[in-house]
């Protein structure tokens, strides 16, 4: 009786640690406002990554180290002068508890957390930067490759009738390589918004402009 009474207590506790988890990870909305940039740098990183932003959000909140670096910089300070947009996101309760518990820990501008905490981005922005301009010349070079192909398949079908099993599957491989060129091209499409970012768009702290 004593050892089921131990097993019963040991599943309630393992419950209990499940419940915890699974309510941290519940989506709930949140509203900052946020610099232009720093509103770009989450889109751009969640898209070039393809993840969602509410995983990038838990990113950056569960190293509570730097978040708390962060709000000691910022600690009594408020965000310089510069155009905001009030932004809603879906993140995880958890996030918004690390954000706001720090926040207030630090006497920190949630906002600034956020802000200082995308900064952390940066050196990821700028190497897919680079990624999308190879992505690009390599683009370049499969479309010359491809226009090679089709022109190849034109020259059997004409001197080996359409009917013959190369100029099939000529033209099989051309459909396949048409699709698969056209889905790069729209990775390359929806990377070029990279180019125009701009890191000096994110806010800076009137009092200190180190972080």
């Amino acid at each position: 009786m004593g050892k089921d009474k131990r097993l019963d207590v040991e599943q309630t506790f393992s419950f209990s640690d499940t419940s915890r988890e699974l309510r941290g990870r519940q989506s709930i909305r949140a509203t900052f406002r946020l610099s232009t940039g720093c509103i770009d740098a989450i889109s751009i990183v969640a898209r070039q990554l393809g993840i969602k932003q509410k995983s990038l959000f838990d990113h950056l909140t569960e190293d509570e180290q730097s978040l708390e670096a962060i709000a000691r910089a910022a600690r009594n300070a408020r965000l310089g002068r510069l155009d905001r947009i009030q932004k809603t996101f879906v993140i995880s309760r958890r996030s918004l508890h690390s954000i706001e518990s720090i926040s207030k820990q630090f006497n920190a501008p949630r906002d600034a957390l956020v802000e200082y905490s995308v900064k952390r981005l940066l050196p990821l922005i700028e190497m897919e930067r680079k990624k999308h301009h190879r992505r690009k010349q390599m683009l370049s070079q499969l479309e010359a490759h491809l226009r090679a192909t089709v022109t190849l398949g034109e020259k059997m079908e004409n001197e080996l009738g359409q009917e013959d099993p190369m100029s099939s599957w000529m033209r099989s491989l051309v459909h396949f390589c048409q699709n698969t060129v056209h889905q790069m091209q729209e990775l390359v499409e929806r990377g070029n918004v990279i180019e125009s970012f701009d890191p000096e768009s994110l806010g800076k702290l009137l009092e200190d402009e180190s972080i």
